[in-house]
């Protein structure tokens, strides 16, 4: 391993810990990826091979029980002997790469955080009287077995509905559910592994976008560079506006609903929304069934225009209380500036002098001033070597310009 990172290994069927000798010595590399869309992942290889009677009858490791599917695998990093949780996750598939070569073999062992067990079974469930964010919260508490800890944001617009006008009815995985009632808010879904090994935070709420930033990625600026590539993506087609009238289920009258900027925390000096006025694209609020179900269907195949422009809406459907619609209509808004600008890019973790972590802000600098500042980390994919362990990493923020003069060093 590298000198002053180490990479930690715990595997089990419940609780991970420390495998046998006959594991670890075979590891000879792992990937880590963080994102905060969808769920993260592992991918674990091992050298093995077959000598003496005890392998005539197949591959040792092969056989070894704590590599089968659905056993827990904890993978922590050790900078500077501080160890770090990287992954908490479950063994969802095992491949076996045979050779011809003596000890060149591969044993690949794949899988996915823990909040792959919350989709493993489809639900039929009422939630009477409850909110986007204490549903999330009840979700999350049946996975205590993985001490996985709630950590939730209040909804934009907090309004059960009463049980003699409409009733909640889950009809999916527990994951989707969440997933679908974050989007409904422009917020994320993701479970963190951490802070000490075999615990886990389950965050939902809008992506992070405050908080002191990580040690900055620095480019062309000699003995100081920290990174070795970095590039931007601007696309000046995100940001959307959300406008229309909704019939108030309670009130029975005619509201009208808009959302014309973001309410994120910016980021940039000038957010895209602000900037391409009047030229941000329109999204109008459906006022009948069929516009309803056009957009439905348009949302879960991910149909474009002629152009092959993807066009967000607001999903809704007559008869929503005012705050609803207002809280998806400020969701169609908050996402669509979420990845206006990007920038992707990779490093090595011993020149960065840290582990840049995913779900955080990170400043950049020496690019300029239209490209530099403060962004957020949505993923962060770790490949760790022996003698190597570099990062790949995604950043994404509404606009351009610094917001601020300078970045933390």
């Amino acid at each position: 391993m590298l000198l002053g990172i180490h990479l930690g290994l715990l595997i089990g069927p419940s609780v991970a810990i420390v495998p046998p000798l006959a594991i670890t010595d075979a590891l000879t590399g792992a990937t880590v990826t963080q994102s905060d869309r969808g769920r993260s992942g592992f991918q674990l290889t091992f050298e093995v091979g077959r000598s003496g009677p005890v392998d005539m009858l197949d591959y040792g490791l092969l056989l070894n029980p704590l590599l089968r599917p659905f056993n827990r695998v904890v993978l922590t990093v050790s900078f500077s002997l501080v160890p770090e949780v990287i992954m908490d996750g479950i063994i969802t598939n095992v491949q076996l790469l045979p050779s011809n070569e003596p000890g060149a073999s591969v044993l690949t062992v794949t899988g996915e955080d823990v909040s792959v067990m919350m989709d493993m079974k489809q639900e039929t469930f009422a939630w009477p009287a409850m909110s986007a964010d204490n549903i999330a919260r009840l979700i999350v508490l049946k996975y205590a077995q993985y001490a996985i800890i709630p950590q939730v944001s209040p909804a934009l617009f907090p309004s059960p509905p009463l049980p003699t006008e409409r009733v909640p009815v889950q009809t999916m995985s527990d994951y989707q559910y969440i997933q679908f009632l974050a989007a409904r808010q422009g917020y994320v879904f993701y479970v963190e592994p951490g802070p000490a090994p075999n615990t886990n935070v389950a965050y939902w709420g809008p992506p992070k976008r405050a908080g002191l930033p990580q040690k900055a990625l620095t480019i062309a600026a000699g003995p100081d560079s920290n990174i070795q590539s970095i590039s931007f993506n601007y696309n000046a087609l995100a940001p959307t506006t959300v406008s229309g009238q909704i019939q108030d289920s309670r009130l029975n009258v005619s509201m009208p609903v808009r959302a014309p900027v973001p309410a994120r925390a910016p980021l940039s000096a000038t957010p895209a929304a602000l900037a391409n006025q009047p030229n941000v694209r329109q999204s109008f609020l459906p006022v009948t069934r069929e516009q309803v179900e056009e957009q439905e269907s348009a949302s879960q195949t991910g149909a474009t225009t002629a152009a092959g422009r993807s066009y967000a809406h607001a999903r809704t459907t007559p008869g929503l209380e005012l705050a609803e619609a207002l809280a998806r209509a400020q969701a169609t808004v908050d996402a669509s500036t979420d990845n206006v600008v990007t920038a992707t890019g990779e490093l090595d973790a011993v020149e960065y002098g840290a582990i840049l972590k995913a779900r955080d802000l990170v400043g950049v600098r020496g690019v300029g001033y239209t490209y530099g500042g403060n962004y957020y980390v949505q993923s962060v994919t770790h490949n760790i070597r022996e003698g190597e362990y570099k990062q790949k990493f995604t950043l994404a923020r509404e606009g351009t310009g610094a917001l601020l003069p300078l970045v933390r060093p």
